[in-house]
Parts: C-alpha cells; structure tokens; sequence
C-alpha cells in the first residue's frame, strides 16, 4: 500500500472515530435548530449592516454603536443555544484529535521516531490566540 492509500485508509478510520460522529452530529442538529438558524441570519444581516454604515460616506457612530451592541446580544444568544454549545465541544474534540495526527504527521517527516511523536502542548503567553488550557 502505497503513502496516498494509506492516508485515505487513515480518512476513513477518523470518519469512523466518536468525536467525528459527534460532531457531525452536532452540526446536522444546528442546522436542524430553526431558532438558531434565525439567529445566525440576524447576526449576519446586523454584520452587513455595520459594514455598510461604516463603510459609508459619513458614518453615524450612534447607529454603529447601537448596531454593534445588538450584534453582541444576537452573538451570545447563538453561543448559549444547547445546539451551539454542543457543537463547539464536539469540533474542540475533533481539532484535538486533528492536532494529534497533524503533529505525529509532521515530526514523523522531521526524522522523530513516529512511535514516540506526538501533539505537545504549548503556551505562547498570548491569551488571545488561546483555545484554553489542557
């Protein structure tokens, strides 16, 4: 079996692992979610309506400020919908599991031992590019 057929064998096999079924389910039960499917439009068209005023000729701050809070409100409805907030998890676990493999993957090609390779942790003390602790 040559490296390509192998990696498709490896594609099948993470489509077959837990945290990819959770987290297609997760997303088909968001799409399934009218109400959160309302939500995201709102925040979307609240998005194109701040970048329209914004992006015009005198920009009224009042209207963009208010815009702005009304997009804060609609985002944290979205984030504490049950759906959401499932969703988020399950692909956290995904990009996990996808972390692990890329790692293994990468010092694999690096000459490291592919036995002992894998995703280490790290902190950049930048908590703004931060998914969280683990």
């Amino acid at each position: 079996m040559d490296i390509i057929e192998l990696t498709r064998q490896l594609g099948k096999e993470i489509q077959k692992d837990d945290r990819y079924l959770n987290m297609h389910l997760a997303s088909q039960n968001c799409e399934d979610d009218q109400q959160l499917q309302d939500l995201i439009g709102d925040f979307n068209l609240k998005r194109l309506a701040i970048n329209n005023e914004a992006s015009g000729e005198n920009p009224d701050e009042e209207k963009l400020h208010a815009l702005n809070e009304e997009l804060r409100h609609i985002y944290a409805q979205i984030m504490q919908n049950p759906n959401m907030t499932a969703y988020n998890v399950a692909k956290e676990e995904m990009d996990g599991l996808m972390r692990r493999v890329t790692a293994i993957i990468t010092k694999s090609v690096e000459g490291e031992d592919p036995d002992t390779a894998d995703y280490e942790e790290s902190c950049s003390g930048s908590c703004a590019s931060c998914a969280g602790c683990h």
